[in-house]
């Protein structure tokens, strides 16, 4: 099952779109407003509907999840691609975010149920490290193809119509699985998705009680808000610096800018991939790791506060540059965060904890992201990025960690 479950990871990251989602909706008319909206309502139908698709794949099996997954993603990307209006590129959000519910999660479920069939469940850190990294490499070659298909078409919008070709394939994939993965299938309950989130509302309040730990959330959360409210941002940007420079000069104008952000997205995803694996070693140059998150945070709401003065003062390259110094950060930080939280959270409702930190993203990228598409649409997106860069440096304020002992089981 290996190379079926590689190839689930390799396709599932060929989003071609994704390197120019900010591009396609400014050029269909969209207001930055508008597209923090859609990036409100995909995310938060994600976190709404993880728990009810969560117990419908148990029920209905993880197969069929999956499949429903890669359906919903498919008719997204078809209405993306053929309608030009907000409210149905609102409804395309809806389904994109239902497809990510069905999906999260339950692919790890199916490799961990493959090796405990076959008696190889000791294998299954080097077992799914070894199959995200064909998802990694997927998002490598997604930037690189990406790229080449807008330079030979020299259309940003094909690429929602292209991106299902991989998915198809993909939904293939998946539906031909063996059933056996689908382990043994619960009996649906209907009072069951009504327990699981009073259960999830309550570990969300729970942890209000704990200081430490609210803020080891917090910090984590705000920062991934921050980078996620503002990443794709870097699109315009890239899309100004191509159409600055003095060559390609007989290209149409959506060929150049396609093939420096498909270039630099490439680096990007590179950096990233190698950013994850240094955390440690980097964290270790710190006399702890909490002093390692927090300035690491504050670096991070400076480089989203200086690519923006440098986007207003359209100095375009350097503002690439802090750009894609947040990206590498962000990656660096993640492993960092888990272990902090760990240390906070009993490991019996660690999984509880984690949660709680996508909830609390999510709540934020509806707030940072519609905010931040609002000041773009009036102060541009130079002055944009500054501003929710210093309102990071508040949120800090409330997210700074102290050093502290590791939590012990009571």
């Amino acid at each position: 099952m290996f190379p079926r479950f590689a190839a689930y990871g390799f396709l599932k990251n060929l989003r071609f779109f994704e390197p120019f989602l900010i591009l396609i909706f400014r050029a269909a008319g969209l207001s930055f407003f508008q597209i923090g909206l859609l990036y409100s309502i995909r995310d938060l139908t994600n976190n709404i509907m993880e728990v009810p698709t969560g117990v419908l794949a148990d029920v209905f099996g993880r197969r069929r999840a999956m499949v429903s997954a890669f359906a919903a993603y498919i008719v997204s990307l078809v209405i993306f691609y053929a309608f030009n209006r907000f409210a149905l590129y609102a409804v395309g959000m809806v389904l994109f975010g239902l497809g990510e519910a069905f999906r999260s999660g339950t692919h790890k479920a199916l490799i961990l149920e493959y090796l405990r069939l076959n008696g190889r469940l000791q294998e299954k850190v080097s077992y799914y490290g070894r199959t995200r990294g064909f998802s990694q490499l997927g998002s490598a070659v997604n930037a690189l193809l990406a790229a080449g298909l807008v330079f030979f078409t020299g259309d940003y919008r094909l690429m929602f119509l292209v991106t299902i070709l991989p998915y198809a394939l993909d939904l293939l994939n998946l539906a031909t699985y063996p059933r056996v993965l689908d382990g043994e299938l619960a009996q649906l309950d209907h009072g069951v998705i009504w327990r699981q989130t009073r259960r999830t509302f309550s570990d969300f309040s729970g942890i209000f009680k704990h200081g430490n730990a609210m803020r080891a959330l917090l910090n984590s959360a705000g920062l991934t808000a921050l980078f996620k409210a503002t990443k794709d941002y870097l699109q315009p940007i890239l899309e100004s610096f191509a159409l600055s420079l003095p060559v390609l000069l007989w290209l149409e104008d959506v060929q150049r800018s396609g093939l420096v952000v498909g270039v630099v997205y490439f680096f990007i995803y590179l950096m990233t991939s190698q950013a994850s694996r240094s955390a440690d070693s980097f964290s270790r140059r710190f006399r702890d790791l909490a002093t390692a998150i927090n300035i690491t945070f504050l670096i991070g709401a400076a480089f989203i506060f200086l690519a923006g003065l440098a986007a207003w003062r359209d100095a375009t390259l350097p503002a690439i540059l802090v750009f894609i110094g947040f990206y590498g950060l962000q990656n660096l930080r993640k492993p960092m965060n888990v272990a902090y939280i760990s240390d906070q959270i009993p490991a019996r409702v660690m999984a509880s904890g984690l949660s709680v930190e996508a909830q609390i993203s999510t709540i934020l990228v509806a707030v940072f992201a519609p905010l931040l598409g609002l000041m773009a649409d009036h102060w541009g997106v130079g002055l944009a990025l500054a501003s929710l860069g210093g309102l990071a440096c508040v949120l800090f304020l409330l997210a700074r960690l102290s050093p502290s002992p590791a939590l012990t089981e009571g």
